[in-house]
């Protein structure tokens, strides 16, 4: 019976053989392609040292203090004393202002744009140029009301182009 379908199936469907080999081969390159195209071999993830890190809460009131275009952000960066001042002042009020050397260093924060949660920094990964915060945070339900929760950590400024928020990429501008 096998026998009978294996010939009644070559004499009347002759395109099927190159078809299945077709469909075969199709398949193959496929997965060979996209397992090529998920990891490029010289992809290099390098650790950021936190030269120091602080997290606390931030007065919803006082978030235009944040560097402009970073304001409504999850992650963003700051880079001068003239901003980093006031900013510290509403964050750490009871705190001495740390000394920042700014021609070599940088500051990056992370803070609560949907649910109160506290954050902090674990550490900053640097991939061809661009910087990902990755952080802790406590899960809550709590809406953000009159403050938020934020963290900041100092960390070297060599070789960081840009810092990732989410899908957007922030370029950091150069002093």
């Amino acid at each position: 019976m096998q026998l009978l379908k294996s010939y009644y199936l070559k004499h009347n469907f002759p395109a099927l053989n190159p078809l299945l080999v077709f469909l075969i081969l199709c398949f193959v390159l496929f997965t060979l392609w996209s397992c090529a195209a998920t990891d490029p071999p010289n992809r290099t993830q390098v650790n950021i040292p936190l030269l120091k890190k602080w997290h606390g809460d931030y007065p919803v009131s006082q978030l235009a203090r944040l560097p402009a275009g970073q304001q409504d952000l999850a992650v963003g960066y700051i880079n001068d004393t003239e901003t980093f001042i006031p900013i510290w002042r509403t964050f750490m009020p009871k705190e001495i202002l740390p000394a920042v050397d700014f021609n070599k260093n940088f500051i990056v924060f992370t803070r609560n744009i949907t649910f109160y949660n506290q954050k902090a920094i674990l550490t900053v990964r640097l991939e061809s140029g661009t910087a990902e915060i990755i952080a802790m945070e406590t899960l809550s339900s709590i809406p953000i009301e009159d403050r938020v929760a934020m963290a900041m950590a100092l960390i070297p400024r060599e070789g960081i182009r840009a810092i990732k928020s989410g899908d957007e990429i922030i370029e950091v501008v150069s002093q």
